[in-house]
């Protein structure tokens, strides 16, 4: 289902053409206004009212409609009768909140593993904890070579080692009467 067409706009709609174009379909669909009419004509509309609902659902939040353009541009297949698109993902009104889940059909096991593995690698929260970890493992080095830095400073032509043995010998030393 393609939901610029179910609203009646272009893909560079904006969301006060969006809220206007839900408003008029609401009030002409709504199930109230149709609630005695014929079965078949309340059924249909209930549908679409649904249809316009979940339509708008999606293309108010910034986030879902994003979402919803990357995916609808690589997949050009735009099927009328299901709120499936995009290599075998789809979502509802009532689960699209961030879960995913797998439609019954396309997409292959490895695509949707590098999917879910880019979708997770692209978080804030993944993004902000590797740079948080980028400057502690940062921090580190720089500490280390701080060290080393007047270690040598100190102790110049001595190694490390070198110092421990000495340190050693005179304790030793030290400690015999």
């Amino acid at each position: 289902m393609d939901h610029y067409k179910v609203l009646g706009l272009p893909r560079s709609a904006s969301k006060e053409e969006i809220k206007e174009a839900f408003r008029k379909l609401a009030v002409k669909l709504h199930p109230d206004k149709h609630s005695h009419s014929p079965k078949a004509v309340r059924e249909s509309t209930t549908l679409r009212f649904k249809q316009v609902s979940e339509a708008y659902q999606v293309l108010i939040d910034d986030r879902k409609r994003a979402d919803y353009n990357f995916r609808s541009s690589r997949s050009h297949n735009y099927n009328a009768n299901t709120s499936n698109y995009g290599h075998g993902y789809g979502y509802s009104a009532t689960n699209y909140g961030g879960k995913y889940r797998r439609a019954s059909s396309g997409g292959s096991g490895a695509s949707s593993a590098f999917e879910n593995v880019l979708r997770y690698v692209t978080t804030r929260a993944f993004l902000l904890n590797l740079s948080v970890a980028g400057a502690f493992l940062g921090g580190m080095v720089v500490v280390n070579r701080g060290w080393d830095a007047l270690w040598k400073m100190h102790n110049a032509e001595k190694s490390f080692e070198e110092t421990m043995r000495s340190l050693e010998r005179s304790k030793v030393r030290k400690e015999k009467p």
